[in-house]
């Protein structure tokens, strides 16, 4: 019987903060907007729209700022870097039989650009998902397990009984990943291959 681990993709597989805020400061420096990107990646998990809600941006303004940063996003892929032990994590599902599948609140095609860049294979990928709404992704794709740095990502792994596997290299602690209903939590991605091990998955 195969297994599938899921994994968030933003503080979880990748740092996209650099990235993020020089798109953000891009555009709104185009249109003459007061966003600044370094706010907007200190909140890093809901979709991008939300972020910006979230940031003071008039909501009639939204449609039009995620448009620009959609067609400016594609230049600063190559400035995100993986997470420390992201790649091994992978590694380490796939050579154990398990299938790996990504679920993140990012554009389906942008994900989709940062694994093809880090040159990671994955068995499925699911975008434009957030909290809850993941919920639904793991269930269709039978997740065991799903691994996150957000609460939100805590939240969606229980509303689909699949294991909660919080790490502490997003926006939020220990604490929060806890209160949000980690069932476990790494430090970062380093220690997953040996937790892995432990596990009875396969």
């Amino acid at each position: 019987m195969s297994w599938t681990v899921g994994f968030d993709l933003d503080m979880t597989l990748i740092d996209s903060r650099p990235g993020v805020a020089r798109a953000v400061d891009v555009v709104a420096g185009e249109f003459a907007l007061p966003v600044r990107g370094a706010d907007v990646v200190d909140k890093l998990g809901p979709p991008m729209p939300m972020l910006l809600a979230e940031a003071g941006l008039a909501a009639e303004l939204v449609p039009a700022f995620i448009t620009r940063y959609r067609e400016f996003y594609p230049s600063v892929v190559a400035e995100m870097p993986a997470l420390p032990g992201a790649e091994a994590a992978l590694t380490a599902v796939a050579e154990r039989g398990g299938r790996v599948l990504v679920v993140t609140g990012k554009h389906t095609p942008f994900a989709q650009l940062h694994l093809d860049h880090l040159g990671w294979r994955v068995d499925a990928v699911v975008g434009d998902l957030w909290a809850g709404a993941k919920s639904a992704a793991l269930r269709e794709h039978a997740a065991h397990m799903f691994v996150g740095d957000h609460a939100g990502d805590m939240r969606g792994a229980k509303g689909a009984d699949a294991l909660a596997v919080g790490v502490t290299t997003g926006p939020c602690s220990a604490d929060e990943l806890r209160a949000a209903g980690a069932d476990v939590i790494l430090a970062d991605l380093t220690d997953f291959p040996a937790w892995l091990d432990a596990q009875a998955v396969a």
